[in-house]
This record gives structure tokens, C-alpha cells and sequence, in this order.
């Protein structure tokens, strides 16, 4: 008789990224029974959710699904997760890959205890990236309040100068490694998802709508980051250029989006955030105008029009269908006008307000940085599966843009996809 039940040709996946996408296929694959590397650039897990104030479905911060999932992770011994590191090379076949992976330094061992001392003792600060350099963050920091690993940073720029070693000295847990250096190890892996995820496309590179050139126009990124308890103003919502409570608010849909000098594809989400941005500024601000330009509103799903209807009901709430051609600013007040063409009464109009944000869309990782990897990937930067070929597979973001719901759905397929290339037959 032969015996032809499953057997793991290579017990060992690789998840590329530590958003939700790569959680979710690391957990699940894990979770019966397979080893896995987890692999994030960053000195934390979490991705884009992290950034965020809530999320759909439920308007939830953050914390409410990370905290499980690291939880899940701190428990499993299966999971094996590297930080500040870039995978540099792969080589083999389907169950028989050799990654070669990059570790930058975090400056900072396994001893570290979170006490916080080493920033009281840093006196240098660094732009705060997490918060879209709308604050600075001192040379030694912890990413954000839940950040896992639970461990502090020491940023490159802090090294070899006084503050450094300050730092060093004030760490009595003996966690500071101002000596650390970066290394590369080779891991043996029978498959790879890649779970790189998204960026928020530069709105520099929107030359009509004034990001960068006047200061109360910020991306919807950014107001995340505003609207959070822990981002730069403590959860107020204020424009940038005097922290003023703003009494209205011009949101301009598809900056950059379905626009064949940018990206030409609809970003999906950016329509369903203005609206939950809406409810962030109508909650603070009961009073505050919001204007919504728009091109067409997707609102895909029951639940999702469901709550487009709710916000439309709003009386301080009102649609534009129109696409925004120019921005201008008044020098005294730093008023922004936002300037479309009216496409259901053809008239031009100007709404001027106290700050506009841009919905800027989601761009993959990859249309900035090439993988080194033999992947397909289309002409926009999204990862192509090649199910035929497998062994390599993209979830999440990386291959389309997505909210998180689908994002975890999609990541669960690849954890599947994943495990079949480890399975001989």
C-alpha cells in the first residue's frame, strides 16, 4: 500500500512585512503548526493600522486588533520575528529557497525594559516619521505606546555624537549598544509571501493642489495622525498653521487617484476615509463646515453605504461632484479656496476653508523599491501571483488595494497558498 497522506517538504514560511497582512498570514500559518520568519523593515510590527486613529468595520482604534495579534504572536514559538531588517537576496525553487536577510542596528539589546530613561537622557531629537514629520520624536525613542517588540530605538542619527553616549550611561539595564552593527543571515524557507503593503502616494508630486507649498493643507494620513490620542496634538484637530480649531474643512477626493500623471487606478479606500474623517471633525467640532469633492463616491458593500447614507444626512456635511482643478491661499488668514467645476450644475465653484485635505491613494511599496526576488509585478507596482509557479505569493496591499477586512481575508488565502508549496504529495 502506499501511503500518499500530506507530508511538509520544509516545515519554515518567510513573511515579508508586518502589517496586518503579513500578522495575519504569519499567525495562521503558525497557528498549525509551521514555523515561521517574520520579516519587517521597520523597528516595529503593525504597518499602516498602527498609524491609524480607527478603522472599519467598527470605527476601533488600533490597539483593539493589534494587541491580540502580537499577544498571539508573543505566544507562539513558531513565530520568529526580525525588525529593522530587509530580505537582500533569494535564491532556489518552490519548498527550497535560501532568503538572505539583512538586520540594521536598533542600538538597543534584549535587555531593555521600556523604563524610558534613555529619552529623558537624550537631549537631540529626530524627525518623527511614524507621525509624518509633523512632530520630532527624541533620538531615542519607542516607535508608539504599543509598540512591539516592546523595546526602544536609538536612531543612526544619535550615534557618535555626545548624546549617545549620555544615553549609554543613563541606561542602567545595560540595553544601550552603541557598538551594534548590522548583520546578514541566510534562512532556508519553503515558501515566501510577500506582505509588503502600501504607502501614501507623495502629494509633493500633485503640482495643482498646493501640498508642501501652503501650510493647512495636509494629507488624509496625516489627519489620522492629528485625530489620534497619540499622535503629535493629542487627538485635536487643528490646521498647522496657528493650531486653530478649524471651522471648516474641504476634503479633495482623488488626489492623485484615477489620474494617468499619477495613479491611474481607483485607490478603493480613500472615499469610505474622508467620510470616517468627517465623523472625526464632526465629533470634535459640532459647528465645523465639511466640504467633500468628489469625483464619484465608493462606497462598496451594505455596510459601507450604509454609513455614506448616515454622513450624507449630516446638515454640516456637504457632497461636491466635482474634481478640484486648482487650490490657492489667502497670505493674511492662510485660508485655502478650493476651486472645481460644479458637474451637476456646470458652475465653477470656489469653497474657501479653514484646511483641506488631500485623499491621497495607496501606492504599493514596491512601485519604490524593486524586490529582490523573480516576481511578476504589473506596470503600477502591484505584486501579479503566480499560482502555476508558486512558492512566491503577495498578500494584502502588495497585491491590491484594500481595506482591512479584505486584507486579513486575502492574507488567510496566501497563509493556504503558502502551506500547499510545503506539502509533497
Amino acid at each position: 500500500m502506499t501511503n500518499d497522506k500530506a507530508a511538509p517538504a520544509s516545515g519554515s514560511i518567510m513573511v515579508v512585512g508586518g502589517g496586518i497582512a503579513g500578522l495575519t498570514t504569519a499567525l495562521e500559518a503558525a497557528e498549525v503548526g509551521y514555523e515561521v520568519f517574520l520579516v519587517e523593515k521597520n523597528p516595529y510590527l503593525g504597518g499602516r493600522v498602527a498609524q491609524l486613529n480607527q478603522y472599519f468595520p467598527k470605527l476601533c482604534p488600533p490597539t483593539c486588533g493589534l494587541e491580540i495579534n502580537f499577544r498571539r504572536i508573543k505566544d507562539n514559538p513558531r513565530i520568529k520575528v526580525f525588525t529593522l531588517a530587509e530580505v537582500e537576496k533569494v535564491n532556489g525553487t518552490p519548498g527550497n529557497y535560501n532568503v538572505s536577510v539583512k538586520i540594521n542596528p536598533r542600538y538597543v539589546n534584549s535587555n531593555c525594559t521600556c523604563c524610558g530613561d534613555c529619552a529623558q537622557a537624550c537631549q537631540s531629537e529626530v524627525s518623527d516619521e511614524y507621525n509624518f514629520g509633523m512632530s520630532k520624536t527624541k533620538g531615542a525613542y519607542l516607535p508608539f505606546e504599543m509598540a512591539f517588540p516592546a523595546k526602544y530605538v536609538i536612531s543612526p542619527q544619535v550615534i557618535g555624537t555626545d548624546d549617545a553616549e549620555k544615553i549609554k550611561e543613563a541606561c542602567k539595564y545595560d540595553a544601550v549598544d552603541l557598538d551594534m552593527q548590522a548583520k546578514t543571515m541566510d534562512l532556508a524557507v519553503g515558501a515566501i509571501v510577500w506582505a509588503t503593503g502600501w504607502e501614501p502616494y507623495d502629494a509633493h508630486r500633485i503640482d495643482n493642489l498646493g501640498f508642501g507649498q501652503y501650510d493647512n493643507i495636509i494629507t488624509n494620513m496625516m489627519l489620522e495622525r492629528l485625530a489620534s490620542k497619540s499622535g503629535p496634538t493629542g487627538g485635536k484637530i487643528q490646521r498647522p498653521s496657528d493650531d486653530k480649531a478649524p471651522e471648516s474643512v474641504a476634503f479633495v477626493q482623488c488626489a492623485g487617484s484615477r489620474d494617468e500623471n499619477h495613479l491611474p487606478y481607483c485607490s478603493y479606500i480613500c472615499c469610505m476615509a474622508s467620510l470616517k474623517h468627517a465623523t472625526y471633525i464632526r465629533e470634535q467640532y459640532p459647528d465645523t463646515k465639511v466640504y467633500i469633492f468628489y469625483i464619484d463616491i465608493r462606497s462598496p458593500g451594505d455596510r459601507y453605504e450604509k454609513f455614506y447614507k448616515k454622513i450624507k444626512e449630516d446638515e454640516n456635511v456637504f457632497f461636491i461632484k466635482g474634481k478640484v482643478a486648482e487650490v490657492s491661499e489667502d497670505p493674511n488668514t492662510k485660508n485655502i479656496t478650493v476651486v472645481a467645476e460644479n458637474a451637476v450644475t456646470g458652475e465653477k465653484t470656489h469653497q474657501t476653508v479653514d484646511m483641506a485635505v488631500l485623499a491621497t491613494g495607496m501606492q504599493p511599496t514596491v512601485a519604490n523599491a524593486k524586490l529582490p526576488a523573480d516576481l511578476k509585478v504589473s506596470e503600477d507596482g502591484f505584486l501579479i501571483n503566480d499560482y502555476a509557479k508558486g512558492g512566491q505569493f503577495a498578500a494584502g496591499c502588495a497585491v491590491k488595494p484594500l481595506d482591512v477586512i479584505s486584507s486579513n481575508q486575502n492574507a488567510t488565502g496566501m497563509a493556504l497558498k503558502a502551506i500547499q508549496t510545503l506539502v509533497k504529495r
